[in-house]
């Protein structure tokens, strides 16, 4: 769309000739950012709820910096994941207000006011190693427009530990259970609650979990109801779901 077609449609939109809503469909599928070694898509927060988030892993920092520059030009929050410390000293030096997470790997930059939180996202681990993947989801959720509570180290190997918290369980609208092992965490909460719960296997356990495998496919041959499974390691995605999932609920921001 160009400058000139962006004017016409705002003209429309003040002298009433096309419905809001119509104009942000249409802008909807504006362009991207050529930035020749990636494709920075401005639009996103539009069409899901969010900005695009900054996958750190593989790219170098000077790719990371320049990204989230531009992402920070057109959103009030950025999200970067799986951010050595490095990267973050690099942002930083952008921008002062970066916050680091070492546990969870993520870089959150505000540049406006912080979202309200509305939906409630409850967080469990089965274990303590699994906290890495945990807290990424965590952090996610919670830049995402999230109430989030942790509920960690509760794996079945000491269920009794489990029992203890299901006014938590109750509280959550949308549950994500982080499990390694063999990632039974998920099929027990899914047993005691009726709310959506998102698995996430980790890689974390001895050589026959096959660095999440195991979990992943028990997870996914679970007989317990309303489970969805995302992928090994992805605290992220399952944040990301929750907080669809939790939109529907209470609403947009």
């Amino acid at each position: 769309m160009t400058k000139d077609e962006l004017r016409v449609l705002l003209e429309d939109v003040r002298h009433g000739r096309l419905e809001v809503d119509a104009a942000l469909d249409r802008l909807k599928t504006l362009p991207y950012e050529d930035l020749g070694f990636a494709k920075v898509d401005h639009h996103r927060a539009l069409r899901k709820g969010f900005p695009e988030v900054v996958f750190c892993q593989g790219k170098t920092t000077d790719q990371v910096v320049e990204i989230v520059q531009r992402l920070c030009g057109n959103n009030r929050t950025v999200l970067a994941t799986r951010a050595a410390r490095e990267v973050y000293e690099a942002v930083r030096a952008v921008f002062s207000d970066a916050v680091y997470s070492e546990l969870a790997r993520t870089i959150v930059v505000y540049r406006g006011e912080r979202p309200q939180p509305k939906g409630n996202v409850l967080v469990m681990s089965a274990g303590t190693a699994d906290l890495p993947v945990a807290e990424e989801a965590v952090v996610t959720a919670e830049v995402m427009g999230n109430h989030v509570r942790r509920c960690y180290d509760v794996g079945v190997a000491g269920i009794h530990r489990l029992l203890d918290k299901l006014d938590l369980i109750q509280w959550a609208h949308v549950i994500i259970v982080v499990a390694g092992m063999e990632g039974a965490l998920a099929s027990v909460v899914a047993g005691l609650a009726e709310q959506p719960v998102i698995a996430v296997p980790t890689s974390v356990g001895y050589g026959a979990n096959f660095h999440g495998l195991a979990a992943l496919l028990t997870m996914l041959n679970s007989c317990a109801s309303g489970i969805g499974v995302v992928n090994i390691d992805n605290g992220f995605g399952a944040a990301a779901l929750a907080s669809a999932i939790t939109r529907m609920i209470v609403g947009p921001e």
